[in-house]
Formats: structure tokens, C-alpha cells, sequence
């Protein structure tokens, strides 16, 4: 039987790098916000033990494929002879900075921690998603999350429900040489966070407080700078979007979004598109559509 889950994309709301470990990571704070639009990630149960993965993707080999790993990570945990084919409907974009290949991973990870009744809590396949990278943790987390460390370290978050217009400027941005690029700051103060009580079992965290007062958003994007000024493209769709309210960019782009409190404000926008762009309308999302799949 083929069972089809969601991946949903996500977006910074600000990504803040605060400093460097002797490592060479880089230290960041960030609010990631899941989205309404994604990829859908289509499992089929196989009893021989194998992880066979569907479709050819150009330049991702299987082995490499997070997918692949994420159900090789947690079959380790699984009966014998769990096994799994994997086929991906891809809607985000590579090199985007909406965590398609993490959602994707994450999405494995919680549907067959249920389909092969392995039953591990979110805690551990947290742990088992920062193997396969530092954006996959937050998907298995499930909500919205300030985030610190390398984006590992994830405190629950309570926003404003918006919606957004999220362009995808047709080029892709590695990540690698965004982090290295010599006019990157990596000096931005960091935000002190003051936990309270919710009363609902969990920690709300409140004090983000706009770095600029005329902005809706809290803090910026310091990675943006550099793609700005590296591809035009992204310059280009930023200016466009920038007409309507505050637009940045999410992660090390390429893609760019503005916030807006409605859906009709968002799609009055969206008619107004230029044919030689492309994007999409989602609404943020408090909670992964998928979180219940572990404790």
C-alpha cells in the first residue's frame, strides 16, 4: 500500500549569525515558521529489508539522498526485515532555503517511526534528524521555534498567524559558500530570551522585540547581504516584493517572502505577480501536520 505524507517547506523569519566555534560551524539564531506548501513524500512498506528510493534525482546519488539516510537511520531501530520504497513529489525548490530536503528527511522519519512501529519520542529522532543535518531537527520538533546553536538547540515559539507570498528566483544558492563568504558578519548581538509558563505544559518564549521599530518582523537576515550582492536575481525579486510590505530572504536563499495578515491581502499581491516570476501563497503553520506521529 503506497501512504503519501506531507513535507511542508519552512522559512526564517530572521537568521541572525552571532558568532563561530572553533569547529568552523557557525553559531545562529533563527525562528523557523512551517508553511502550508511542501513536498509529499510517498512511502510503500516492504518486508525484505531493503530501502530502495524511486525516480532519478540529477546530482543527488541514493546514497547520498537524506531520505535514503533517514530510513536507514532509523531501521537500525526497526524489526527485522523493515523495509521501504520512497518516491518524492518535489514542489520546493533545491538551493531554495525553504528545507525541502530536510522536510523531506523529517517526514520520513516521523511516518515510519509509525508505520514500522518503532515508537522512538520526538527527543530521540531529533537526535537521529541532526545527523542528517542542521535544518532537519526543527521539521521532527514540529512547531514553531526560536532556535540557537547550530539550529539544533529549539524552543517553542507562539506568532501572529500570517500568511505569505514566497518567491522563487530561478537560481540555486549553495549553502556552503554563503557561510564562507569573507563579507559575511558573524557578529550580530544575540537575543536574550525570557521564558514564562503557558500553563499548558510547555514554554512559550516571549521579548523578540523588532531591531528596527518601523519593521513588523523581528531582526533581519545576515546571510542576505551576501547573496544580494552575489546573484541579481534574488536583488531583483526582493525590490519587486519589497513594494508591498517587508520582504527578506529565507536561510541562504534564494527564495524571499513577505508576511501579511491575511489571506485576501496575500493573494492581491499574488494576482499582481509578474509573468517572469514564480512563487506560491501559504499560510504559516503552528504545528507540523505530522506531529502527532511521535510523543
Amino acid at each position: 500500500m503506497n501512504h503519501a505524507f506531507p513535507a511542508p517547506a519552512k522559512l526564517n523569519l530572521f537568521l541572525h549569525v552571532i558568532g563561530r566555534r572553533p569547529d568552523g560551524y557557525h553559531l545562529l539564531q533563527s525562528v523557523f515558521r512551517l508553511i502550508s506548501h511542501g513536498d509529499t513524500v510517498h512511502l510503500e512498506l516492504r518486508d525484505d529489508g531493503r530501502i530502495v528510493r524511486e525516480g532519478d534525482f540529477p546530482g543527488v546519488p541514493e546514497d547520498a539522498d537524506l531520505t535514503v539516510r533517514a530510513a536507514r537511520l532509523l531501521q537500525a531501530h526497526a524489526a527485522a526485515g523493515a523495509g521501504v520504497s520512497i518516491r518524492l513529489e518535489k514542489n520546493l525548490p533545491l538551493g531554495g532555503g525553504l528545507g525541502g530536503g530536510s522536510s523531506d528527511a523529517a517526514t520520513v522519519l516521523l511516518a515510519l517511526n509509525r508505520l514500522w512501529q518503532v515508537g522512538l519520542p520526538r527527543k530521540a529522532l531529533q537526535d537521529l534528524a541532526l545527523q542528517l543535518g542542521a535544518d532537519v531537527p526543527v521539521f521532527v520538533f514540529g512547531q514553531t521555534a526560536f532556535a540557537e546553536g547550530v539550529g539544533e538547540i529549539l524552543h517553542p515559539l507562539s506568532v501572529p498567524p500570517a500568511w505569505y507570498v514566497v518567491l522563487m528566483p530561478p537560481v540555486q544558492v549553495p549553502t556552503a559558500a554563503v557561510f564562507a563568504a569573507p563579507e559575511l558578519t558573524r557578529d550580530t548581538p544575540p537575543l536574550t530570551m525570557a521564558p514564562f509558563s503557558a500553563g499548558m505544559g510547555h514554554t512559550i518564549w516571549h521579548g523578540l522585540q523588532p531591531v528596527d521599530s518601523r519593521s513588523p518582523l523581528v531582526g533581519h537576515n545576515d546571510l542576505q547581504p551576501v547573496v544580494v550582492g552575489r546573484y541579481p536575481e534574488v536583488a531583483r525579486h526582493l525590490e519587486w516584493l519589497a513594494q508591498f510590505g517587508e520582504a527578506r530572504m529565507t536561510g541562504s536563499g534564494a527564495c524571499v517572502f513577505a508576511s501579511f495578515g491575511t489571506e485576501e491581502a496575500a493573494r492581491e499581491v499574488w494576482r499582481q505577480l509578474p509573468e517572469t516570476m514564480r512563487g506560491f501563497v501559504a499560510q504559516g503553520l503552528d504545528r507540523h501536520p505530522l506531529a502527532g506521529y511521535c510523543d
